[in-house]
């Protein structure tokens, strides 16, 4: 295994002989003089542990620690006041600031070994937990939106044999979110919630969803309730993912001009995310076979889309939607249904 590496801060070179005397057989020791030293070189290697004097010119040791508990890249690593300040005052400031020990000048070999190591050995149990934290939370984000992309997948299963549907058309809305220059957690977001578009479909009769030929009045108000009943199956959450997969599908039906469903919403007033995924949804259930269509090709979805931009589409998304068809092609491509 690699050695631990110690920094050892302090203005006296008598001091710093005897710290790196002590510590050098077992691990890599670095030096600094001074404060400023300090923090430029843990800028450059993060040290595994920090033996830090208090009683130094300019920037004294407090002054350092505060400076490195600020800092998130070093705030984690261990700082030992080494000092000939013994004062509880002195230890409660110290310990304040975010030490995790103090030991007294003239130092003792003996301690000064036993505590960088029982110090390192917590700071690696420590790191340890940390990233087993890490593994299981990511472990545990995998799964969740593995279990809404197969939900999404069971809705359209039932009018789309493979589901490919909403593995494209996720892809297509996070193409477009990055391309509006919407932050990446949202366009991430938008990626792992779009696929419960039309979860709602459950709750849509075969003799509807599967009808070959047009939907007749009544017919089509059946269908229509798709959007409401996949906001009640997601439900009211705290979590910004479902919150986010909710709004798309309740809002992704509605239209730019109004004249949408459920609740003929209209321009600015549809959430962004239901605007972006119903340019992708469109697109992509325009250019894949269903049981009541051919495909259209890509010339004729685009100039519908050219079309119905400022009356069912928002017309900035659509004219960004053009600037990444090529992205989109590849995309549908990779994920094509033969």
């Amino acid at each position: 295994m690699d050695k631990a590496t110690i920094l050892v801060v302090d203005d006296t070179p008598e001091n710093i002989d005897i710290l790196v005397g002590i510590l050098g057989e077992d691990y890599k020791v670095k030096v600094a003089i001074d404060g400023p030293r300090a923090l430029a070189l843990v800028t450059k290697t993060l040290p595994d542990l920090i033996l830090l004097d208090v009683m130094m010119p300019g920037m004294n040791g407090y002054e350092v620690c505060k400076l490195l508990k600020q800092e998130p890249l070093t705030c984690h690593i261990p700082v030992i006041f080494v000092t000939a300040l013994s004062e509880v005052a002195d230890e409660a400031q110290g310990f304040a600031l975010g030490a995790v020990d103090y030991i007294t000048k003239p130092v003792s070999a003996p301690v000064v070994k036993a505590r960088v190591k029982t110090h390192l050995a917590l700071y690696d149990q420590k790191r340890l937990l940390e990233q087993q934290v890490k593994e299981r939370t990511q472990e545990l984000e995998e799964t969740r939106f593995e279990i809404i992309r197969r939900l999404g997948r069971a809705a359209e299963y039932k009018d789309n044999e493979t589901g490919l549907h909403v593995v494209r058309m996720s892809h297509y809305a996070r193409l477009l979110a990055i391309k509006l220059g919407l932050p990446s957690t949202f366009c991430e977001l938008l990626y792992n919630a779009s696929p419960m578009h039309d979860i709602g479909k459950i709750g849509t009769p075969d003799a509807v969803l599967k009808k070959p030929g047009k939907l007749d009045a009544e017919e089509w108000k059946i269908m229509q309730q798709h959007a409401v009943i996949g906001a009640e199956i997601i439900g009211e959450h705290g979590d910004p993912l479902l919150q986010m997969a909710r709004r798309i599908a309740l809002t992704h039906h509605e239209k730019w001009d109004g004249t949408g469903y459920p609740n003929g919403l209209s321009e600015e007033n549809i959430p962004i995310e239901g605007r972006i995924v119903a340019i992708a949804d469109v697109f992509d259930a325009l250019t894949s076979q269903r049981p009541y269509k051919q495909p259209w090709t890509i010339e004729a979805t685009m100039e519908l889309l050219e079309n119905q931009a400022g009356q069912h589409f928002d017309p900035k998304l659509v004219e960004e939607f053009k600037q990444i068809l090529p992205e989109v092609i590849a995309i549908r491509n990779t994920y094509f249904e033969h």
